[in-house]
């Protein structure tokens, strides 16, 4: 495939915009990224898309598209297994409908990377995986599994066992059972490695030793700021990678989490403050954020906020305040790097998958929709067809 006389916003590490360039894709990848002044090849087979602009795919890093399903109650919610408030062992990817309705809106939409968690009534919920938007066979989508494991601090984990009348109910319990997990896995590691007192395999022991050697990070459910910080001082004990995913609060402590060289995916902040561990949420927080040189992707935590309106929750961002440039970033290049992605997708560069939309004006304009998007260099969606 190539395409020709395009506005292309690569997102590379020099951010270059050409103005006039061509992209050209083989199988899934893309090829060469050039300017029209470069161009040596056939033009009869090619795809003129002149006074548009192209862009990589939109990602967005935190979701649950697939698990609570479209249109469908009990019968379609497979996010929460909430019978023990520990498994680790459990894989999202056992539980996503790739026929749910939203995937086709997120292609719609230009969104052409998901990353799909579990639920956050557990204090440790299972592994969270990367998906391309387009396919029928979950194993066939998937671009990276594991991506994190899921942690949850906070009200969701505290409500859930309440009402139970079961471990946990306070925030000291959540931290203690988080602890408690760590270090067996952390023993039962030493144990396997040095082979002494290795005895019986531990599914929920196996799915944290990536996490301990540091292949994966933890992603922790967190919205106030002393969990924020709980959060921290955990990854910290145990010496784990991290990212805070919503991080309500983050906004109010800039400083704190720039010192710590923390990461955010922000969101959800098109929603009403449901409940008190809400109460400072704001769309500004992403503006806060990137400014204050923290790395920042914006997330819609599907269904909380339709997939298909990640842009919308962008262009909010930049009304309250963000960088235009920092709010693509945001759907982009910063999502693939905080989710360790980026070596695949986030950016249009030779080499990376061939992942992307052409649009007419700017993408982020919630007037705007993608003329064309591509997937693993097929085109998934043309509006004139």
């Amino acid at each position: 495939m190539l395409i020709i006389n395009a506005e292309i916003h690569t997102l590379d590490k020099n951010d270059r915009i050409i103005e006039n360039g061509f992209l050209e894709i083989e199988n899934d990848k893309i090829v060469s990224v050039k300017n029209m002044s470069e161009f040596d090849k056939n033009i009869d087979n090619a795809i003129d898309v002149k006074g548009k602009s192209i862009y990589p795919g939109f990602i967005d890093a935190h979701t649950h598209i697939g698990v609570f399903e479209d249109s469908i109650s009990f019968e379609g919610s497979d996010g929460n297994e909430d019978t023990d408030p520990v498994t680790p062992n459990l894989r999202v990817v056992d539980g996503i409908n790739s026929f749910d309705g939203y995937f086709n809106d997120a292609v719609m939409a230009g969104v052409t990377t998901v990353i799909v968690s579990p639920g956050s009534t557990n204090v440790i919920g299972g592994n969270i995986t990367a998906l391309k938007t387009v396919g029928k066979q979950i194993d066939k989508m998937i671009l990276k599994d594991p991506v994190a494991i899921k942690f949850a601090l906070g009200e969701n984990p505290k409500s859930t066992y309440n009402d139970r009348e079961q471990t946990p109910v306070t925030r000291m319990a959540i931290a203690a059972l988080i602890r408690e997990n760590l270090n067996r896995a952390r023993r039962y590691l030493e144990n396997k490695e040095n082979e002494e007192n290795y005895s019986e395999y531990d599914p929920k022991c196996e799915a944290l030793i990536p996490l301990l050697e540091k292949k994966i990070p933890a992603h922790f459910h967190v919205h106030r700021a002393d969990d924020i910080f709980t959060a921290i001082r955990i990854c910290k004990e145990f010496d784990l990678d991290y990212v805070l995913v919503h991080a309500t609060d983050a906004h109010l402590i800039t400083d704190e989490l720039k010192e710590e060289n923390a990461a955010v995916l922000s969101g959800p902040f098109l929603t009403d403050r449901s409940k008190p561990e809400l109460k400072n949420l704001s769309p500004s927080a992403p503006g806060i954020l990137s400014s204050g040189g923290i790395k920042t992707a914006i997330i819609t935590d599907h269904p909380e906020i339709p997939i298909s309106f990640l842009n919308v929750c962008a262009a909010i961002a930049v009304r309250e305040g963000m960088a235009h440039s920092d709010a693509i970033k945001a759907l982009t290049i910063n999502a693939a790097e905080i989710c360790g992605i980026s070596h695949r997708v986030g950016s249009l560069e030779e080499g990376k998958d061939a992942d992307l939309f052409v649009i007419d004006g700017d993408p982020i304009n919630i007037m705007n929709k993608p003329d064309m998007v591509i997937v693993n260099g097929k085109i998934a969606f043309n509006a004139h067809k």
